[in-house]
């Protein structure tokens, strides 16, 4: 189950309190203050984990605590260290501060860490206090407390082509002949409810990711529909397939309509995303009259419209090496170098 949003709540360890203490030995009459310091407090950070692609773990489980420091102890030692909490993050996580609306950080590759509350610092033993003029020292400090914020996550799917188009275009079909993903396929609109990924392997190693992305409606970018909640998902992708149903005998739209009213919704949605590389292709042509309506399509938008069939195979090796070729012609969105903000202010 893809879940690409949630709020959670972080909040570190707190320091370990410094200790009073003063050495009683039988051969050293004087003694001494020895107390030693408190640990410090363990961090909070989140981790961008291969192994994960959703953000289920994190809708029933708010609160996540490091560890508390352990207080110092005497004889000059100090307390132990909280150990630290990481979250583990699917790649493409962008990480919100809940009340500022602020980007923190956004994990785009795996193996991206970002400390999300740091630990307070142990507090110091007696020890720290002596001086020439006052040996006895009772004085101590108590641990500093952890930092803590409540936080949004949204995930935003990783892959190099997104395929869209209107609900019922054959998105799920094609996904599921060019690769080994088995996403629910229906005669019916809004069969596919959340993205689905798929690895398309090629002839001589070669691979890409493609991401079926459920079907737009005229107003999807106000909210009309399933609205905005996947659009974000395109974001991530380098290349478009917009995939128009040209064979339907009963069609709710002209091809050329429904090419308009997609491409209308991405370019209310973002600028960015309606400047992607994008392959026009004519889905259902097996059907009768379906090569004539793809080409009727192409005069009409003026471009070239690539027409495949999902069920009999037809293009789909013409589409792939297409896909191939405009990948590696494209500069890759992801290589960012955002910095996360400082994280160093302390947020009650």
């Amino acid at each position: 189950m893809l879940v690409d949003e949630a709020e959670i709540h972080v909040r570190a360890g707190k320091g370990g309190d410094g200790c009073v203490s003063f050495r009683r030995e039988i051969f050293a009459p004087r003694g001494g203050p020895n107390g030693g310091d408190g640990g410090d407090g363990g961090s909070v950070f989140a981790e961008a984990a291969g192994d994960t692609d959703t953000l289920l773990d994190f809708t029933g489980h708010h609160h996540w605590i490091a560890e508390n420091g352990r207080p110092g102890m005497g004889k000059d030692m100090t307390g132990r260290k909280g150990c630290d909490r990481v979250l583990k993050l699917p790649p493409g996580t962008l990480i919100f501060d809940r009340n500022t609306g602020l980007l923190l950080k956004d994990l785009a590759h795996a193996g991206d860490q970002v400390c999300l509350a740091e630990g307070g610092r142990g507090g110091r033993g007696n020890a720290r206090f002596a001086r020439s003029t006052h040996q006895t020292p009772r004085e101590f400090e108590e641990g500093w407390p952890g930092q803590e914020r409540w936080l949004r996550l949204e995930l935003k799917l990783i892959a190099d082509v997104g395929i869209v188009g209107l609900p019922n275009a054959g998105k799920s079909t094609l996904l599921s002949r060019i690769s080994k993903a088995r996403p629910k396929i229906g005669d019916y609109p809004f069969t596919t409810l959340q993205p689905q990924l798929g690895i398309v392997q090629l002839s001589d190693h070669r691979r890409f990711v493609a991401a079926d992305l459920p079907g737009l409606i005229e107003g999807a970018h106000r909210g009309v529909g399933l609205g905005d909640a996947f659009l974000r998902h395109v974001e991530r992708t380098r290349v478009l397939v917009h995939l128009v149903e040209v064979g339907s005998p009963s069609p709710v739209c002209l091809p050329a309509d429904a090419y308009h009213t997609v491409r209308g919704e991405l370019a209310g949605y973002s600028a960015v995303v309606a400047e992607k590389p994008e392959i026009v292709v004519a889905s259902k042509t097996e059907l009768t009259g379906g090569l004539d309506a793809a080409s009727e399509l192409s005069e009409s938008i003026g471009r070239e419209v690539l027409p495949i069939s999902a069920v009999t195979g037809a293009g789909l090796s013409k589409l792939l090496e297409k896909i191939w070729h405009c990948l590696h012609t494209t500069a890759d969105p992801r290589v960012s170098d955002q910095r996360a903000v400082c994280l160093s202010t302390s947020t009650a």
